[in-house]
């Protein structure tokens, strides 16, 4: 199988040509275009029945969120769900992700924190939050005495993301990529449980509360599945943005006030 990296710059160089206006190949002995029209079969007359022509088969139609609701509803339990995910045949960013980036963290954590999709450090890894935002996330939930390996759980936090598969090029998650998968992410939820739901950034915002601004809702707390939950920046947006990490370490306080009220 080509690996993801062959993938994406395979596709983006035909791309590229295909803008250049190139319809044809160029091979290595010249090809007589005329000979191969003269040679060419006519096509036959289709066969049309006395009361008029056949009806055409009807096209095919896959309702990709109604599958993945299906799918997702006969999970029992987190490996069910897994599974579930890595047999969904109708994201396209399966095709070119190298991993499969499920969850890291403690499944019996009080806080669930859900970000938007691996990108290539997390692809490598197969776990999501392992570069260096995710290293940033690590020294975060440390200055509150919390961590995705805290032998403690309910100092734990359990992490996953919108999206299992990374978008080429880190790009944001499309509409219908967050829809079809929303299914899965809801039924994951729902499986572990969890007292808080942490959502990082603007596609889990998007994707569990319908809409985007995190800089208006960060710090405000709302509902989500019948959570409790703080809309927070992603890390990302922090190394991009050291200014806003006044704004992250109220928003941690919040949580941790939150968690032993």
């Amino acid at each position: 199988m080509e690996s993801s990296e062959t993938y994406w710059t395979d596709r983006a160089a035909l791309e590229w040509q295909v803008e250049l206006g190139i319809t044809d190949a160029v091979l290595d002995t010249p090809v007589d275009r005329y000979a191969l029209e003269a040679a060419k079969p006519k096509p036959k007359a289709p066969v049309v029945a006395p009361d008029g022509p056949p009806p055409s088969a009807p096209a095919v139609h896959v309702d990709a969120v109604s599958e993945a609701r299906a799918q997702a509803a006969a999970a029992g339990d987190l490996d069910a769900l897994a599974a579930a995910m890595q047999r969904f045949e109708h994201c396209e960013l399966k095709r070119g992700a190298r991993s499969f980036v499920f969850c890291d963290g403690q499944p019996e954590a009080r806080v669930m924190i859900v970000g938007e999709a691996p990108g290539r450090e997390e692809d490598r890894a197969g776990k999501p939050f392992v570069g260096r935002a995710g290293q940033l996330l690590d020294r975060m939930l440390e200055a509150i005495n919390m961590g995705r390996a805290h032998e403690n759980s309910a100092r734990a936090v359990y992490i996953t993301n919108v999206l299992p598969w990374r978008p080429p090029s880190n790009r944001t998650p499309e509409k219908d990529e967050i829809a079809m998968m929303l299914p899965f992410l809801e039924r994951h939820v729902a499986l572990i449980d969890p007292d808080i739901v942490v959502l990082m950034g603007n596609t889990p915002c998007q994707a569990l509360l319908g809409r985007t601004g995190i800089t208006r809702m960060r710090g405000q707390w709302v509902e989500v599945l019948g959570k409790p939950c703080l809309p927070m920046f992603h890390p990302a947006y922090l190394l991009r943005n050291p200014i806003a990490k006044r704004e992250a370490w109220a928003d941690l306080l919040e949580l941790n006030a939150r968690l032993r009220g």
